[in-house]
């Protein structure tokens, strides 16, 4: 039975020996799907095409903020159901075309960019955006370094964490309903708290072990 990699001679940073193995497409992992989104990809079943449905979503939410993102009844709150309707879809797909792994970074920059849109349209102060940004970009680098290392999240972290559909979701309703400083602030707590707990707890608890260099590429 080959032996797991841990910190090598050449100095890498170890693998933790017994985490989950990362799925067969790591550029799907990295999409942060929430519960909304896996659920619409289940309906086409893996075929449709990811890439095209998320560039469409990119220029409709471009669109709906240029539009109407100042007020509360603007049309901007529905960036999210619609970046759903046409990105969701492709959350099934296996994400294999040339140009694919441009996904996840275009969600990226449809979420962040909502968040900070309709924050700043409402009067929010610049450092509690920034708060929940930051609580967003240190989720998908801890994501991203995860995957590097094959150390694959937990499958209830993306459930509880709601997804950058769930989250552009949450974000619509409380500028809906208000106070929109209010639910900034709960939402960047609870994914500070999530995510960093999650994040620390797992890496703390991760065995590792030291092997020749040679000896982390040998395999049963």
């Amino acid at each position: 039975m080959g032996r797991p990699a841990g910190r090598q001679a050449g100095g890498r940073v170890a693998r933790p020996v017994h985490m989950a193995p990362v799925p067969r497409s790591a550029v799907v992992a990295q999409r942060d799907d929430g519960p909304l989104s896996r659920a619409m990809g289940l309906l086409v079943a893996g075929q449709l095409p990811p890439l095209p449905p998320v560039l469409a979503g990119t220029f409709v939410t471009g669109v709906l903020l240029l539009l109407g993102v100042a007020g509360a009844d603007g049309l901007a709150v529905f960036a999210p159901a619609v970046t759903l309707l046409l990105a969701g879809p492709g959350s099934t797909h296996p994400h294999d075309g040339r140009f694919d792994w441009l996904v996840p970074p275009i969600l990226r920059l449809i979420e962040y960019t909502f968040v900070a849109a309709v924050g700043f349209a409402h009067g929010l102060h610049p450092l509690l955006i920034m708060v929940l940004l930051g609580a967003l970009a240190f989720h998908h680098y801890d994501l991203v370094y995860r995957l590097r290392e094959r150390v694959h999240p937990p499958s209830w972290l993306a459930t509880a964490g709601l997804g950058w559909d769930g989250r552009m979701m949450v974000v619509s309703l409380v500028a809906l309903m208000g106070p929109l400083t209010v639910g900034y602030t709960l939402l960047a707590l609870y994914l500070w708290g999530l995510f960093g707990w999650e994040s620390l707890t797992r890496w703390l608890a991760a065995p590792t072990v030291r092997v020749e260099a040679t000896d982390a590429r040998t395999q049963d």
